[in-house]
Protein backbone atom coordinates (compact mmCIF):
# COMPACT_ATOMS: atom_id res chain seq x y z
CA UNK A 1 0.00 0.00 0.00
CA UNK A 2 1.66 3.68 -1.19
CA UNK A 3 1.39 6.36 1.84
CA UNK A 4 -1.44 8.76 1.78
CA UNK A 5 -1.78 11.23 -0.42
CA UNK A 6 -2.51 13.85 1.96
CA UNK A 7 -2.50 15.19 5.35
CA UNK A 8 -5.70 15.60 7.37
CA UNK A 9 -6.76 19.18 7.58
CA UNK A 10 -4.80 20.32 4.88
CA UNK A 11 -6.08 21.87 2.37
CA UNK A 12 -7.18 20.08 -1.39
CA UNK A 13 -4.85 22.11 -3.30
CA UNK A 14 -2.12 21.06 -1.12
CA UNK A 15 -3.16 16.70 -2.06
CA UNK A 16 -0.78 14.66 -4.08
CA UNK A 17 -2.02 13.50 -7.31
CA UNK A 18 -3.62 11.71 -8.67
CA UNK A 19 -5.61 11.28 -5.76
CA UNK A 20 -9.35 9.46 -4.96
CA UNK A 21 -11.54 12.87 -3.27
CA UNK A 22 -14.84 11.82 -1.54
CA UNK A 23 -16.72 15.16 -0.75
CA UNK A 24 -18.54 13.88 2.36
CA UNK A 25 -21.46 15.77 2.34
CA UNK A 26 -22.58 14.70 -0.72
CA UNK A 27 -21.72 10.84 0.43
CA UNK A 28 -23.40 11.33 3.51
CA UNK A 29 -26.37 12.52 2.20
CA UNK A 30 -26.42 9.36 -0.69
CA UNK A 31 -25.45 6.77 2.32
CA UNK A 32 -29.24 8.55 4.58
CA UNK A 33 -30.94 8.41 1.72
CA UNK A 34 -30.68 4.90 0.39
CA UNK A 35 -30.79 3.42 4.14
CA UNK A 36 -34.26 5.64 4.34
CA UNK A 37 -35.44 4.39 1.53
CA UNK A 38 -34.61 0.71 2.20
CA UNK A 39 -37.22 1.87 5.49
CA UNK A 40 -39.53 3.40 4.07
CA UNK A 41 -39.91 0.01 1.41
CA UNK A 42 -39.49 -2.31 4.29
CA UNK A 43 -36.74 -4.02 3.39
CA UNK A 44 -33.30 -4.88 4.51
CA UNK A 45 -30.16 -3.09 3.20
CA UNK A 46 -27.06 -4.76 2.38
CA UNK A 47 -24.90 -2.54 0.71
CA UNK A 48 -22.56 -4.01 -2.10
CA UNK A 49 -18.71 -3.34 -0.82
CA UNK A 50 -17.19 -5.09 -4.29
CA UNK A 51 -18.02 -0.89 -4.90
CA UNK A 52 -15.78 0.58 -1.98
CA UNK A 53 -13.93 -2.40 -0.96
CA UNK A 54 -13.35 -0.40 2.85
CA UNK A 55 -14.73 -1.45 6.09
CA UNK A 56 -14.54 1.75 7.14
CA UNK A 57 -17.22 2.97 5.18
CA UNK A 58 -18.58 -0.68 5.49
CA UNK A 59 -19.07 0.54 9.13
CA UNK A 60 -20.44 3.74 8.18
CA UNK A 61 -23.47 1.89 6.20
CA UNK A 62 -24.33 -0.48 9.33
CA UNK A 63 -24.67 2.08 11.64
CA UNK A 64 -26.78 3.42 9.25
CA UNK A 65 -29.43 0.68 9.13
CA UNK A 66 -27.54 -1.96 7.08
CA UNK A 67 -27.59 -5.65 8.15
CA UNK A 68 -23.92 -6.36 6.66
CA UNK A 69 -22.83 -6.32 2.97
CA UNK A 70 -22.13 -7.84 0.00
CA UNK A 71 -19.14 -8.95 -1.59
CA UNK A 72 -17.78 -10.45 -4.89
CA UNK A 73 -14.90 -12.07 -3.78
CA UNK A 74 -13.85 -14.47 -0.76
CA UNK A 75 -10.59 -11.87 -0.73
CA UNK A 76 -13.13 -8.75 -0.65
CA UNK A 77 -15.22 -10.73 2.48
CA UNK A 78 -11.48 -11.38 4.09
CA UNK A 79 -10.89 -7.73 4.31
CA UNK A 80 -13.94 -6.98 5.41
CA UNK A 81 -13.99 -9.66 8.41
CA UNK A 82 -10.54 -8.60 9.46
CA UNK A 83 -12.35 -5.01 9.30
CA UNK A 84 -14.92 -5.81 12.04
CA UNK A 85 -17.51 -6.55 9.82
CA UNK A 86 -19.50 -9.35 11.02
CA UNK A 87 -21.83 -10.20 8.53
CA UNK A 88 -20.89 -11.04 5.03
CA UNK A 89 -22.34 -12.17 2.16
CA UNK A 90 -20.26 -12.94 -0.52
CA UNK A 91 -23.46 -12.93 -3.40
CA UNK A 92 -21.09 -15.14 -6.06
CA UNK A 93 -20.55 -18.99 -6.76
CA UNK A 94 -17.22 -19.71 -4.85
CA UNK A 95 -15.62 -22.67 -6.85
CA UNK A 96 -12.02 -24.49 -5.61
CA UNK A 97 -11.41 -25.55 -2.92
CA UNK A 98 -8.33 -23.34 -1.07
CA UNK A 99 -11.49 -20.83 -1.79
CA UNK A 100 -14.09 -22.28 -0.36
CA UNK A 101 -12.01 -23.20 2.67
CA UNK A 102 -11.03 -19.43 2.76
CA UNK A 103 -14.80 -18.73 3.23
CA UNK A 104 -15.35 -21.24 5.77
CA UNK A 105 -12.40 -20.37 7.83
CA UNK A 106 -14.17 -17.11 8.00
CA UNK A 107 -17.03 -18.42 9.37
CA UNK A 108 -15.58 -19.05 12.81
CA UNK A 109 -15.49 -14.61 12.81
CA UNK A 110 -18.78 -13.55 11.33
CA UNK A 111 -21.54 -14.68 9.99
CA UNK A 112 -20.52 -16.25 6.56
CA UNK A 113 -22.97 -16.59 3.59
CA UNK A 114 -22.64 -17.42 0.03
CA UNK A 115 -25.39 -18.68 -3.29
CA UNK A 116 -25.01 -21.44 -5.34
CA UNK A 117 -25.81 -23.19 -8.66
CA UNK A 118 -24.76 -26.70 -8.99
CA UNK A 119 -24.43 -29.56 -6.58
CA UNK A 120 -21.14 -29.76 -6.93
CA UNK A 121 -21.13 -26.16 -5.19
CA UNK A 122 -22.93 -27.09 -2.37
CA UNK A 123 -20.78 -30.68 -1.68
CA UNK A 124 -17.61 -28.35 -1.82
CA UNK A 125 -19.20 -26.03 0.66
CA UNK A 126 -20.46 -29.15 3.17
CA UNK A 127 -17.41 -30.70 3.40
CA UNK A 128 -15.34 -27.19 4.50
CA UNK A 129 -18.13 -26.04 6.58
CA UNK A 130 -17.78 -29.92 8.57
CA UNK A 131 -14.10 -28.97 8.42
CA UNK A 132 -14.20 -25.72 10.11
CA UNK A 133 -16.68 -26.45 12.46
CA UNK A 134 -19.05 -23.88 11.05
CA UNK A 135 -22.30 -23.72 9.51
CA UNK A 136 -22.45 -21.32 5.78
CA UNK A 137 -25.58 -19.93 4.65
CA UNK A 138 -26.35 -20.76 0.95
CA UNK A 139 -28.68 -19.13 -1.26
CA UNK A 140 -29.84 -20.56 -4.66
CA UNK A 141 -29.14 -18.25 -7.60
CA UNK A 142 -31.50 -18.01 -10.29
CA UNK A 143 -30.64 -16.61 -13.54
CA UNK A 144 -32.95 -13.21 -14.24
CA UNK A 145 -29.92 -11.71 -16.11
CA UNK A 146 -27.01 -12.84 -18.77
CA UNK A 147 -25.06 -13.96 -15.34
CA UNK A 148 -25.29 -16.75 -13.23
CA UNK A 149 -27.97 -19.00 -12.02
CA UNK A 150 -30.44 -21.73 -12.13
CA UNK A 151 -33.36 -21.34 -14.12
CA UNK A 152 -36.44 -19.74 -12.18
CA UNK A 153 -38.49 -22.62 -10.69
CA UNK A 154 -38.51 -25.83 -9.96
CA UNK A 155 -34.49 -26.25 -10.64
CA UNK A 156 -34.03 -23.98 -7.74
CA UNK A 157 -36.13 -26.44 -5.39
CA UNK A 158 -33.83 -29.08 -6.22
CA UNK A 159 -31.19 -27.12 -4.92
CA UNK A 160 -32.47 -26.44 -1.57
CA UNK A 161 -33.09 -29.62 -1.25
CA UNK A 162 -29.56 -30.65 -1.09
CA UNK A 163 -28.59 -27.86 0.99
CA UNK A 164 -31.28 -29.04 3.32
CA UNK A 165 -29.90 -32.44 3.50
CA UNK A 166 -26.25 -31.52 3.88
CA UNK A 167 -24.33 -30.66 7.20
CA UNK A 168 -22.88 -27.35 7.67
CA UNK A 169 -25.21 -25.47 5.79
CA UNK A 170 -28.42 -23.59 5.85
CA UNK A 171 -30.40 -22.76 3.00
CA UNK A 172 -31.24 -19.05 3.30
CA UNK A 173 -33.04 -17.92 0.19
CA UNK A 174 -32.64 -16.54 -3.34
CA UNK A 175 -30.11 -14.32 -5.12
CA UNK A 176 -31.74 -12.52 -7.62
CA UNK A 177 -29.79 -10.07 -9.16
CA UNK A 178 -30.24 -8.57 -13.13
CA UNK A 179 -27.13 -6.75 -13.55
CA UNK A 180 -28.18 -5.36 -17.38
CA UNK A 181 -30.71 -4.26 -16.05
CA UNK A 182 -29.29 -1.59 -13.70
CA UNK A 183 -27.31 0.28 -16.49
CA UNK A 184 -30.69 0.36 -19.00
CA UNK A 185 -30.88 4.05 -19.57
CA UNK A 186 -34.92 4.95 -20.34
CA UNK A 187 -37.22 4.70 -17.51
CA UNK A 188 -39.90 2.31 -19.46
CA UNK A 189 -37.06 0.10 -20.39
CA UNK A 190 -35.54 -0.90 -17.30
CA UNK A 191 -39.16 -1.11 -15.87
CA UNK A 192 -39.73 -4.00 -18.17
CA UNK A 193 -36.58 -5.43 -17.33
CA UNK A 194 -36.46 -5.54 -13.58
CA UNK A 195 -40.60 -6.22 -13.32
CA UNK A 196 -39.69 -9.35 -15.19
CA UNK A 197 -36.82 -9.99 -12.81
CA UNK A 198 -38.99 -9.83 -9.80
CA UNK A 199 -41.89 -12.08 -11.65
CA UNK A 200 -39.04 -14.83 -12.04
CA UNK A 201 -38.08 -14.28 -8.19
CA UNK A 202 -41.78 -14.22 -7.18
CA UNK A 203 -42.21 -17.71 -9.71
CA UNK A 204 -39.63 -19.36 -7.58
CA UNK A 205 -40.26 -18.23 -3.98
CA UNK A 206 -43.48 -19.45 -4.65
CA UNK A 207 -42.30 -22.97 -6.25
CA UNK A 208 -39.88 -23.49 -3.09
CA UNK A 209 -43.00 -22.36 -0.49
CA UNK A 210 -44.61 -25.08 -2.10
CA UNK A 211 -41.87 -27.49 -1.56
CA UNK A 212 -41.88 -26.46 1.97
CA UNK A 213 -39.08 -23.85 1.81
CA UNK A 214 -39.07 -20.37 3.23
CA UNK A 215 -36.61 -17.81 1.62
CA UNK A 216 -35.35 -15.53 4.39
CA UNK A 217 -33.49 -13.56 2.12
CA UNK A 218 -35.08 -12.89 -1.39
CA UNK A 219 -31.84 -10.81 -2.55
CA UNK A 220 -31.10 -8.47 -5.37
CA UNK A 221 -31.06 -4.88 -6.96
CA UNK A 222 -28.50 -2.31 -7.78
CA UNK A 223 -28.14 1.03 -8.04
CA UNK A 224 -30.14 1.31 -11.35
CA UNK A 225 -33.43 -0.56 -10.07
CA UNK A 226 -33.47 -0.82 -6.49
CA UNK A 227 -36.72 0.87 -6.09
CA UNK A 228 -38.79 -1.39 -8.47
CA UNK A 229 -37.28 -4.31 -6.37
CA UNK A 230 -37.51 -2.64 -2.99
CA UNK A 231 -41.03 -2.07 -3.81
CA UNK A 232 -42.07 -5.26 -5.59
CA UNK A 233 -43.36 -7.30 -2.13
CA UNK A 234 -40.95 -9.66 -2.84
CA UNK A 235 -37.83 -9.01 -2.40
CA UNK A 236 -36.29 -8.29 0.92
CA UNK A 237 -32.72 -6.80 0.77
CA UNK A 238 -31.18 -4.32 -1.39
CA UNK A 239 -27.96 -5.00 -2.33
CA UNK A 240 -27.20 -1.51 -4.19
CA UNK A 241 -23.18 -0.21 -4.26
CA UNK A 242 -22.51 2.50 -6.23
CA UNK A 243 -25.51 4.98 -4.96
CA UNK A 244 -22.51 6.14 -2.34
CA UNK A 245 -20.39 7.73 -5.43
CA UNK A 246 -22.40 7.63 -8.33
CA UNK A 247 -20.69 7.96 -11.48
CA UNK A 248 -21.03 9.00 -15.16
CA UNK A 249 -22.98 5.69 -16.57
CA UNK A 250 -25.56 5.76 -13.28
CA UNK A 251 -26.36 9.64 -13.82
CA UNK A 252 -27.53 8.56 -17.44
CA UNK A 253 -30.52 7.16 -16.30
CA UNK A 254 -33.95 8.75 -16.63
CA UNK A 255 -36.86 8.44 -14.41
CA UNK A 256 -40.58 7.91 -16.38
CA UNK A 257 -40.73 11.29 -16.47
CA UNK A 258 -37.88 11.47 -18.79
CA UNK A 259 -35.93 13.43 -16.52
CA UNK A 260 -32.50 12.71 -15.96
CA UNK A 261 -32.18 11.49 -12.07
CA UNK A 262 -31.25 13.95 -10.26
CA UNK A 263 -31.54 12.50 -6.65
CA UNK A 264 -28.15 11.19 -6.32
CA UNK A 265 -25.22 13.44 -5.70
CA UNK A 266 -21.69 12.57 -7.44
CA UNK A 267 -19.20 12.26 -4.41
CA UNK A 268 -15.90 10.52 -6.08
CA UNK A 269 -13.69 12.18 -8.32
CA UNK A 270 -9.89 11.58 -9.07
CA UNK A 271 -8.00 14.99 -8.10
CA UNK A 272 -5.51 15.10 -10.60
CA UNK A 273 -2.98 17.91 -11.33
CA UNK A 274 -2.33 20.02 -15.03
CA UNK A 275 1.10 19.05 -15.20
CA UNK A 276 1.45 20.28 -18.93
CA UNK A 277 -0.02 23.03 -21.53
CA UNK A 278 1.09 22.08 -25.04
CA UNK A 279 -1.15 24.28 -26.73
CA UNK A 280 -3.70 26.92 -25.20
CA UNK A 281 -6.89 24.87 -25.64
CA UNK A 282 -5.32 21.45 -24.74
CA UNK A 283 -4.23 20.27 -20.92
CA UNK A 284 -2.65 17.29 -19.99
CA UNK A 285 -2.87 15.82 -16.45
CA UNK A 286 -1.41 13.44 -14.71
CA UNK A 287 -4.06 11.01 -14.37
CA UNK A 288 -4.44 8.52 -17.14
CA UNK A 289 -6.13 4.88 -17.33
CA UNK A 290 -4.15 3.82 -14.37
CA UNK A 291 -6.18 5.99 -12.12
CA UNK A 292 -9.62 6.20 -13.67
CA UNK A 293 -11.87 3.66 -15.78
CA UNK A 294 -12.55 3.67 -19.00
CA UNK A 295 -14.96 0.81 -19.50
CA UNK A 296 -18.13 2.43 -19.02
CA UNK A 297 -16.80 5.37 -21.64
CA UNK A 298 -14.40 8.58 -20.94
CA UNK A 299 -14.66 10.45 -17.64
CA UNK A 300 -15.64 14.19 -17.34
CA UNK A 301 -14.77 17.43 -16.47
CA UNK A 302 -16.44 18.23 -12.73
CA UNK A 303 -17.77 21.59 -13.79
CA UNK A 304 -16.92 22.21 -17.15
CA UNK A 305 -19.46 20.29 -19.49
CA UNK A 306 -17.45 21.55 -22.73
CA UNK A 307 -14.42 20.18 -22.23
CA UNK A 308 -13.46 16.98 -23.56
CA UNK A 309 -11.26 13.74 -22.82
CA UNK A 310 -9.44 13.18 -26.04
CA UNK A 311 -6.84 10.63 -25.36
CA UNK A 312 -5.70 8.65 -21.75
CA UNK A 313 -2.50 6.87 -21.79
CA UNK A 314 -1.23 4.86 -18.88
CA UNK A 315 -0.14 7.94 -16.51
CA UNK A 316 -1.53 11.04 -18.51
CA UNK A 317 -4.96 12.38 -19.63
CA UNK A 318 -5.71 14.92 -22.65
CA UNK A 319 -8.52 17.47 -22.33
CA UNK A 320 -9.43 20.05 -24.93
CA UNK A 321 -11.43 23.14 -23.26
CA UNK A 322 -13.66 24.49 -26.20
CA UNK A 323 -12.59 27.81 -25.33
CA UNK A 324 -8.53 28.28 -24.37
CA UNK A 325 -9.55 30.58 -21.98
CA UNK A 326 -11.71 27.88 -19.58
CA UNK A 327 -8.00 25.89 -19.94
CA UNK A 328 -6.59 25.70 -16.43
CA UNK A 329 -2.87 27.00 -15.35
CA UNK A 330 -0.10 24.89 -15.18
CA UNK A 331 0.14 23.21 -11.85
CA UNK A 332 -3.37 23.84 -11.43
CA UNK A 333 -6.09 20.69 -9.85
CA UNK A 334 -8.85 19.66 -11.79
CA UNK A 335 -11.60 16.70 -10.96
CA UNK A 336 -12.25 14.13 -13.00
CA UNK A 337 -15.88 12.57 -12.65
CA UNK A 338 -15.19 8.65 -13.58
CA UNK A 339 -17.69 6.76 -15.78
CA UNK A 340 -17.43 3.87 -13.81
CA UNK A 341 -16.88 3.73 -9.89
CA UNK A 342 -16.08 0.26 -8.90
CA UNK A 343 -12.52 -0.50 -11.02
CA UNK A 344 -11.63 3.28 -10.66
CA UNK A 345 -11.74 2.60 -6.88
CA UNK A 346 -9.72 -0.55 -7.43
CA UNK A 347 -6.66 1.68 -8.74
CA UNK A 348 -6.20 3.70 -5.77
CA UNK A 349 -4.89 2.83 -2.72
CA UNK A 350 -7.00 5.61 -0.49
CA UNK A 351 -10.18 7.50 -0.40
CA UNK A 352 -9.74 11.16 0.71
CA UNK A 353 -12.83 12.76 2.89
CA UNK A 354 -12.81 16.42 1.90
CA UNK A 355 -15.55 18.97 3.59
CA UNK A 356 -15.05 22.93 3.00
CA UNK A 357 -12.12 22.50 0.82
CA UNK A 358 -9.71 20.87 3.57
CA UNK A 359 -8.90 17.08 4.26
CA UNK A 360 -11.10 15.40 7.07
CA UNK A 361 -10.56 11.79 7.12
CA UNK A 362 -8.04 9.21 4.60
CA UNK A 363 -10.03 5.51 4.89
CA UNK A 364 -7.31 2.93 3.46
CA UNK A 365 -8.86 0.70 0.67
CA UNK A 366 -7.93 -2.04 1.84
CA UNK A 367 -9.44 -5.05 -0.41
CA UNK A 368 -7.96 -2.62 -3.49
CA UNK A 369 -6.46 -5.38 -5.84
CA UNK A 370 -8.58 -8.58 -3.78
CA UNK A 371 -10.16 -10.22 -7.06
CA UNK A 372 -9.03 -13.83 -5.46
Amino acid sequence: MQRPPAEIGQPVEDVDTPALIVELDAFEANLQRMARLAKEYGVHLRPHAKTHKTPAIAHLQVKAGAIGVCCQKVSEAEAMVEGGIGDVYVSNEVVGRRKVERLAALGRRARISTCVDHPDQIEALSEAARKFGVTLGVRVEIRVGNRCGVPPGSAAVELANQIAALPGLRFEGLQAYNGKAQHVYLHIERLVAATQTVTDARSTRDTLKAAGFDCLYIGGAGSGTYEIEGKSGVYNELQTGSYLFMDLDYAKLRNAAGALLGDWQHSLFVLATVMSRPEPARAICDAGLKSVSIDSGPPALAGNARAEWVRGGDDHSGWLYADPEDAPALGSKIRIVPGHCDPTINMHDWFVGVRGGKVETLWPILARGAVT
